[in-house]
């Protein structure tokens, strides 16, 4: 085939005729058709196979060879190689130090240098006795020395006195006879012995090439460095040379501690069992000891600050505490530094929103993880000095259980703080002020929380399988009204303190902190005052979580954190004011023994309010979903009257002159049972003793004389005024909505609250008590009603 143009072709095709007509018959090509509909063979598809399958393959080898543990494996490998002339230094070293050790105990015991280094100390010290022992216990040791050495050379001449001759005549009868003509037996020994001295020829030479290495290993290990670890083996050149913490740093930091069965177990070259070894943990290291005898983990932790300084940290970087067992030391050393750093801005406060099922986001770690803090099924108690975060670290739970739009969210705050005003659009009740009726309404807030428990239950009861407790699932059904239900009382001392609403306050948060926790009911409680006198004992023992900012001694620190804590070594008090404001020790939020937390922190203060924002999204998610907030203006509670205990003492006196106290309890019980029907002898000799009165004794029985009682009465009406000073009908009129429960029998003595300042929301509302929600059984004022009238 020619590349030569078609009519060049035909024109010489007519030159070669003469001009004469021919039939033109074209060039004529060699090939095959194709047809284009037919798939075509596609070989660069192959290549292209095999290319992506290269590379997957060199991907996957580069995914491998950046992977963290090969990583690490170069860089300690790279490490080793540029020390490997100081490697090999230091193993010569050990292995000279090895033998030198050898020899050394090989000639105190040849000498007998520690019985003499014994009898020695006796002649100084004048004991001639121990004297004595002591050279009689070397002449024993010599004496028993000797005899085992003839016995050994005894027992080596019989041997030979034996073998000799038989491998004389088994040398003599193999030089004179052949192997065929000896018995089968002989012939046996032969090839026997033969084998025997081919192993031997064979093993010896390779025990004397082994011998040298073994005896090397041996050496060195005998001669290495006495304190635990081995981080020069391992450690890598890093950046944060100065936070670098390994087992012989801890162990060297614990033998300069001062306590004496610690000392003792160094002085006498004991090695520390590090059950877990020192590793990186977060932004720090965590190393767990088990301690000799004699030692206990709270001895360490009573020498923290000590134990900070030979680490080279401040004591709140340095957090020993008691393991498993009272002899197990769990120590974690923050890096230095790392703590001085904020925790940062809250991950929700421009999107997302929240499952209470699944926690809300609280703070940053000691190892810098992010703490998703349970709510559902667990109590809080927050506390510390003023101004170092306690209402900031409840509003942050708080504002992650408003973004969860199945959430109820009560506040209540005992004293004049506007720190929850922003949260008005999203609570279904909101009480703010120091005076009695925000007490009040408190103690009726548990009192509803109370019933709502019992309804709760009986709702559980009724569901296929009776769930034990509430779910994700049973909350999302809004017939049931199984939601989450959430209250927070910040300055809750306030409320357990108070004289009137005080002791019943605090015996309905028992009851609820103990029984709620299955029904979705969730109690926040925040004071600055967490004493045995302001917080119930009962409250610290059954809250799970815990949190502490800065406190001022060891009675506050396990009012918050739970009793023993401050000895464990699960200290606030280490917390300095000001400089670690925001940061608290936590118990309870993690499964860890406890979290030393950098709090988020969302500012609402002069310029700076990312609170209100995040209510407006939070009250949007609501409404997408098809409810209505109703207002957390709540109506004003007036103080509940005072019973007049005299003028009723005096009617359950019923005309007698002397009547029993155990009478008169019962006449009062039957005549207001609500007031007095708790009421014991201690209750009713402080109410008579207010006006003067003391029961006497007649006949072996404590009674109360009428003349006494209308002394008292009599006075009263001339004076015009009420025991505590206060004009009497002053306490108001006590409404509908008010209490049902008597007030407890110490708390007869009525105070006049103070007036006070309230949220405008709370004051002018007509906004009806007890008007119930979707769900049967539902609080009053409860946020929900579905739109639509449905």
């Amino acid at each position: 085939m020619t590349d030569q143009n078609p009519e060049d072709y035909e024109r010489a095709a007519l030159a070669r005729s003469g001009g004469r007509d021919v039939e033109h018959v074209g060039p004529v090509f060699d090939g095959e058709l194709i047809d284009d509909t037919l798939p075509q063979p596609r070989a660069r598809a192959a290549v292209r196979r095999v290319s992506s399958w290269r590379q997957r393959y060199r991907d996957a080898v580069a995914r491998v060879w950046r992977s963290g543990p090969v990583v690490r494996a170069r860089s300690v490998a790279a490490y080793r190689a540029r020390k490997a002339p100081l490697d090999v230094a230091r193993l010569v070293w050990f292995v000279l130090r090895g033998n030198w050790r050898w020899l050394v105990k090989f000639w105190m015991w040849a000498t007998y240098a520690d019985l003499r280094a014994d009898a020695r100390r006796a002649r100084l010290a004048g004991d001639a006795e121990a004297r004595r022992a002591a050279q009689e216990l070397i002449r024993s040791d010599a004496t028993a020395r000797w005899a085992k050495l003839g016995i050994v050379l005894r027992r080596m001449v019989i041997t030979l006195r034996v073998a000799a001759p038989v491998a004389a005549v088994l040398w003599l009868v193999n030089s004179v006879m052949d192997r065929a003509d000896m018995w089968p037996w002989l012939a046996n020994v032969y090839t026997g012995v033969e084998a025997v001295w081919s192993a031997l020829t064979l093993v010896v030479p390779l025990l004397l090439i082994v011998a040298p290495a073994v005896w090397a290993v041996a050496s060195a290990f005998e001669g290495r460095d006495r304190t635990p670890g081995a981080g020069w083996l391992v450690r890598p050149d890093r950046d944060d040379a100065d936070s670098w913490i390994d087992e012989r740093m801890i162990s060297k930091a614990l033998a300069h501690l001062g306590i004496s069965p610690l000392n003792r177990f160094f002085k006498d070259g004991g090695t520390l069992v590090y059950t877990v070894a020192a590793r990186t943990d977060g932004d720090g290291t965590y190393a767990q000891v088990r301690l000799p005898l004699g030692v206990t983990a709270d001895m360490v932790a009573a020498q923290r600050p000590k134990l900070a300084a030979n680490l080279g940290r401040a004591a709140l970087e340095t957090w020993p505490t008691k393991g498993d067992e009272d002899g197990i030391l769990d120590l974690w050393v923050a890096d230095k530094g790392v703590l001085r750093g904020g925790a940062g801005e809250w991950p929700l406060v421009h999107e997302g929103q929240v499952d209470l099922f699944e926690g809300v986001p609280f703070g940053l770690s000691q190892r810098g993880l992010v703490i998703n803090a349970p709510l559902i099924g667990v109590n809080w108690l927050i506390g510390g000095r003023p101004g170092q975060g306690k209402s900031a670290a409840l509003r942050t739970l708080l504002l992650g259980a408003a973004l969860d739009p199945t959430a109820e969210l009560w506040v209540f705050v005992m004293g004049e703080s506007s720190d929850f005003d922003p949260f008005t659009p999203r609570l279904s009740r909101y009480r703010m002020g120091m005076d009695d009726s925000v007490a009040e309404a408190a103690t009726q807030a548990l009192v509803d929380l109370l019933s709502e428990m019992e309804r709760r239950g009986k709702a559980l009861g009724e569901q296929p399988g009776r769930p034990p407790k509430v779910s994700r699932k049973l909350a999302d059904k809004h017939g049931l009204g199984l939601h989450p239900l959430v209250c927070g009382i910040d300055e809750c001392h306030e409320l357990f303190q108070h004289p009137k609403f005080g002791k019943k306050a605090a015996e309905l948060a028992v009851r609820l902190i103990k029984r709620g926790r299955k029904y979705g009911i969730v109690l926040l409680l925040a004071t600055q005052s967490p004493t045995k006198d302001s917080i119930p004992r009962e409250v610290t023992r059954n809250v799970s979580c815990g949190v502490a900012f800065s406190v001022a001694d060891q009675v506050a620190n396990d009012g918050l954190l739970g009793s023993g804590k401050y000895a464990a070594g699960i200290r606030a008090t280490e917390l300095r004011i000001n400089t670690d404001r925001g940061t608290c020790v936590a118990v309870g939020i993690t499964d860890e023994t406890f979290e030393l937390v950098r709090t988020f922190y969302v500012p609402f203060e002069d310029g700076a309010d990312d609170v209100t924002p995040v209510i407006a999204r939070a009250v949007a998610l609501i409404e997408q979903m098809g409810w209505a907030v109703e207002s957390s203006a709540q109506p004003e509670i007036e103080a509940a009257p005072v019973a007049d205990h005299l003028a009723d003492v005096d009617a359950a006196m019923d005309g007698e002159r002397r009547v029993r106290t155990q009478a008169i309890l019962t006449r009062l019980a039957r005549h207001d049972p609500g007031e007095y029907e708790r009421w014991t002898f201690r209750d009713l000799t402080a109410a008579l003793a207010a006006y003067g009165i003391a029961p006497v004794k007649s006949d072996g029985n404590k009674v109360v004389r009428a003349e006494d009682v209308a002394a008292a009465l009599a006075d009263r009406d001339r004076d015009g005024r009420e025991p505590d000073g206060d004009p009497a009908g002053s306490q108001g009129v006590l409404p509908t909505a008010s209490l049902n429960q008597s007030p407890w029998a110490d708390q007869g003595k009525h105070s006049e609250g103070t007036s006070g300042t309230h949220h405008p929301d709370n004051a002018g509302s007509d906004q009806k008590p007890g008007v119930a929600g979707d769900a049967p059984g539902s609080l009053p004022g409860s946020r929900r009603r579905p739109r639509g009238g449905d």
